[in-house]
């Protein structure tokens, strides 16, 4: 038994062109388009012999591995690591590295503490953070948007919600980027990444205990479930940490690329100054645009078959999810950035019983900063380049200069 990056190394199944690419190279991470469309060329899998594995891009075959949970596992890992044959780098999350039946009892939790009715209470302390911020930014002649207000605006709003006590703006969002560097290859991100756990680990597993929490946040439901004997007290700081990895660099990654999309598209800036009602379809345009969560990995766990493809127990797929966004065979001019779309279906918050347990949140703080800009800015505008920050499954912005200029 071979393993490549602790997966099984598999041979490419008959039929299923060999394409000689690496979707973790710095280049491509900065600016995957190029690889998305000639991943959607060579039908509906690739074999990339680098890592053994199968990709894919297209939107039906992409949907139907990342939602099929029982033929394609997240228990054995949603990064290039097989749980069964290598060691994860930390203790496997209760909720997106798990299946039915753990994940079912684990979620049920969770979605109970981020309910519609739970984030509802939230939106006016969102609002009152968002518009303080925005009020700042407009009194200023430029910003870098991503540290003043696509970082700025969750770490002011996630941990309170939470009912965190300790708070490190640093930490939380560079702990985001290191779970999702993890899931790749052993490439430079993932080493560099892996260096500061030693450092960020600890003191995320510290504010996510009980004692370090309030007792009327989104950890407080949480503990009170441990106490009900629906999970186990140690399963619930777990599921606290869940929301600091997927809740805070997601969200970031969300902000920053709607505030590129803005300021790239002013006519749609203007619709959206026009009727700030669409704030939620922009925010799922933009979601579907630039896709924040560009690859997870699933593995088959049994002998199937998909789009004709005979696939092997133990392979290791990449789903391209933000490919699968870009493809023409569902979307209608799939690069043009519209708010109006209404892009029902996209996979930017996965689909199926792993779809994003925190997308209640996600919506609700992003149509509330989406819409005090549109009713307190006149133009976004850009004054520099953005830059890509490569991450081997987020898509994120690290520099993006601006200017509000105000009504």
């Amino acid at each position: 038994m071979k393993l490549i990056e602790d997966h099984l190394a598999i041979d490419p199944p008959e039929g299923v062109p060999v394409w000689d690419v690496d979707p973790y190279s710095e280049s491509v991470l900065a600016n995957p388009n190029p690889y998305y469309a000639a991943l959607r060329e060579q039908g509906p899998f690739a074999y990339i012999p680098r890592y053994a594995i199968l990709a894919c891009g297209r939107y039906d075959e992409t949907k139907e591995v990342f939602s099929d949970h029982t033929r394609f596992v997240s228990s054995r890992g949603v990064g290039l690591n097989d749980f069964r044959h290598g060691k994860p780098w930390r203790p496997p999350s209760l909720i997106l590295e798990a299946d039915p039946p753990d994940h079912t009892r684990t979620r049920k939790v969770m979605a109970r503490a981020l309910s519609p009715k739970v984030v509802a209470g939230l939106r006016e302390d969102f609002r009152i953070a968002a518009e303080a911020i925005v009020d700042r930014l407009l009194q200023m002649q430029g910003f870098e948007a991503v540290a003043d207000l696509a970082e700025a605006f969750p770490v002011a709003v996630f941990p309170k919600a939470v009912g965190m006590l300790d708070v490190h703006a640093r930490h939380l969002v560079d702990y985001g980027a290191m779970v999702f560097n993890g899931l790749g290859p052993d490439n430079a991100l993932r080493r560099a990444a892996m260096a500061r756990a030693p450092e960020i680990v600890p003191w995320i597993t510290a504010a996510c205990t009980r004692n370090r929490l309030t007792g009327d946040g989104l950890g407080a439901i949480i503990y009170e479930a441990a106490d009900a004997g629906e999970i186990g007290h140690d399963e619930a700081a777990m599921l606290v940490r869940s929301f600091l990895s997927a809740g805070v660099d997601t969200t970031v990654t969300g902000i920053g690329s709607a505030l590129w999309c803005l300021a790239r598209n002013p006519e749609a800036f203007a619709a959206l100054r026009a009727d700030p009602a669409l704030a939620r379809p922009c925010f799922e345009e933009v979601l579907r645009y630039t896709s924040p969560v560009h690859t997870f990995a699933r593995t088959a766990d049994c002998n199937t078959e998909v789009a004709g493809v005979k696939i092997v127990e133990g392979t290791k797929i990449i789903c391209a999810l933000g490919s699968a966004n870009m493809d023409p065979a569902k979307w209608d001019d799939p690069e043009v950035f519209r708010i109006d779309r209404r892009p029902a279906g996209h996979l930017a918050f996965g689909v199926g019983i792993h779809g994003c347990v925190g997308q209640n949140i996600a919506r609700a703080e992003l149509e509330v900063l989406l819409t005090v800009i549109a009713e307190k800015v006149a133009a976004i505008e850009p004054t520099g380049e953005a830059v890509w920050r490569p991450n081997n499954a987020i898509h994120a912005l690290d520099r993006l200069p601006l200017r509000f200029r105000p009504n």
